[in-house]
């Protein structure tokens, strides 16, 4: 079972791992009182669907001031976006995902999954970030670092290092890069998923570590056992 990008980044929040502020919206009439959080009106707008390549069919857009926000969140909410992952039918937009832009340093790319043909656990890193990484494997594959674990409660610090090679990180962002990858292999762990997809991972211009953008996959064998995450299910994203 996949979940929206709004979703992803909630739980990573709540298992420790920095994202950008943030907000969902499933109507214009609460816009302008969800946006008041934000100390800053540069934001960006993304479009709340389960397929890759939204920015390319205009799913993504940057805003600079209050009436931008407001064209921009009018004219994506209930757009069919057709992407590459959609098929010609594409996908309407239902809910708008608002966040604060960043001011990006380097953006990198970090993966853990479930390699079942080793029944390990995979993290898979990498200095191309941004970019599709079945692209990076395909034209670079020199630059993609994997590292396999035996389960455990947690991920060991020479582990950790192993996975961070690919990054040239400061001390503090480095601190920020473990707790990022304890994060997400103890939600893989704890909430059965199958995928944890941070793509880009960034280092801002202040030396913070963030998760721009999240994908997770969960086991639909065990969701019987996690009924707060069986709630997260759109229904209307799961017919292609």
């Amino acid at each position: 079972m996949n979940i929206h990008e709004h979703q992803a980044k909630k739980i990573l929040k709540e298992f420790g791992a920095s994202v950008p502020t943030g907000v969902v919206i499933f109507n214009l009439d609460s816009l302008k009182n969800k946006v008041k959080k934000f100390k800053t009106s540069n934001l960006i707008v993304k479009a709340q669907i389960h397929a890759g390549g939204r920015g390319k069919a205009g799913g993504i857009k940057i805003v600079n001031n209050e009436n931008e926000l407001i064209k921009e969140a009018s004219n994506m909410l209930g757009k069919t976006l057709v992407t590459h992952q959609t098929g010609l039918s594409g996908r309407k937009v239902k809910r708008l995902y608002i966040e604060e832009t960043c001011d990006i340093e380097k953006e990198f790319y970090l993966s853990c999954l479930v390699d079942r043909s080793s029944s390990k656990i995979a993290f898979i890193s990498s200095a191309e970030g941004g970019v599709d990484i079945e692209e990076v494997a395909k034209h670079n594959p020199n630059k993609i670092i994997t590292v396999k674990l035996s389960l455990s409660k947690s991920v060991n610090k020479d582990d950790i290092k192993k996975i961070l090679q690919p990054f040239t990180l400061p001390e503090k962002s480095k601190k920020q890069a473990f707790q990022i990858i304890q994060s997400i292999y103890k939600i893989l762990i704890e909430k059965d998923a199958n995928l944890i997809e941070i793509n880009p991972l960034i280092l801002t211009t202040e030396g913070d570590l963030l998760c721009l953008d999240a994908k997770i996959n969960f086991d639909d064998n065990a969701l019987y056992r996690h009924p707060d995450i069986e709630s997260l299910r759109d229904t209307n994203e799961e017919d292609f």
